[in-house]
């Protein structure tokens, strides 16, 4: 059977939700909600390679004399490097920095909303089942790579863009650990290389990934179409979950912060106030 992308969209949910409850069994062995956090950048490359398995790249003729190779096959391979690449590093950074923490604050706040009753299908339904289906929005564009075989030049201008967000993403979490890890910087606020410029570095070149996954996706039909989930990626990092509940928590637990949020642009990397 040739699956289309239309065709496969409740299976890559089924697996998006598949791998949020991954998460939630994971989370109740060790204690903590926020290890989903862990498995979010992870997610994307589960949901691609579930949409590369479903369509049949490499077909053997009858005797298996030879072998067909489907046109894009390299091109949908690049992207699964790129996939890899940010995903992969992603989920390994905030698993290694989740390692023996306690619960995040903010879900700590969510889950005060179940106000004691029910509590674990709260937490299915409020937390993985919503990051699953979020991530399963969120890739559509990735989704829609998976099941195309001809590309244009946009390609490599999207490729670009993942690999300079991930770059200003590690860049970003890695000044992050290193300033953290020093026992003279306990209490006090990160405003240095990359921090300087931009509040949240990191989520910056996260969203910057996530737009260049739409432009690849561009390159193959009509990608385009697509446009919901870039969009929706960026208003969680600067509206939603990211960049607002880090901020009420880092107001109150950092020193200077407040005169840094004067100072400092908020999310798009630009000099400082006053320099």
């Amino acid at each position: 059977m040739h699956w289309s992308f239309l065709q496969n969209l409740p299976l890559s949910l089924a697996t998006a939700l598949a791998w949020t409850m991954t998460a939630f069994v994971v989370g109740r062995m060790v204690g903590r909600h926020s290890t989903i956090d862990a498995f979010w950048g992870a997610g994307f490359v589960v949901v691609y390679v579930e949409s590369l398995a479903v369509v049949r790249h490499v077909t053997f003729p009858p005797g298996f004399k030879g072998l067909t190779i489907a046109p894009g096959f390299t091109e949908r391979y690049l992207v699964l490097g790129a996939v890899a690449l940010w995903g992969v590093r992603l989920s390994a950074h905030l698993a290694l920095r989740q390692r023996g923490s306690a619960e995040d604050s903010r879900y700590v706040a969510i889950m005060r909303g179940a106000h004691g009753r029910h509590e674990t299908w709260y937490a299915l339904r409020t937390i993985y089942g919503l990051q699953g289906v979020l991530l399963w929005f969120v890739s559509l564009p990735l989704q829609w790579t998976a099941f195309h075989e001809h590309f244009d030049g946009l390609l490599y201008v999207g490729l670009a863009l993942v690999a300079i967000g991930v770059a200003f993403e590690a860049t970003g979490d890695e000044q992050l650990r290193r300033f953290l890890a020093d026992p003279a910087n306990r209490g006090s606020t990160m405003d240095r290389g990359l921090w300087r410029y931009s509040r949240h570095p990191n989520y910056f070149g996260d969203a910057v990934a996530g737009c260049g996954f739409y432009v690849v996706a561009c390159s193959a039909g009509w990608g385009v179409a697509t446009i919901l989930s870039p969009v929706l990626m960026v208003w969680l990092l600067t509206s939603l979950s990211g960049r607002p509940m880090l901020e009420r928590k880092l107001t109150t637990s950092r020193t200077g912060y407040q005169r840094y949020v004067t100072t400092t642009s908020s999310f798009v990397p630009r000099p400082p106030k006053g320099t």
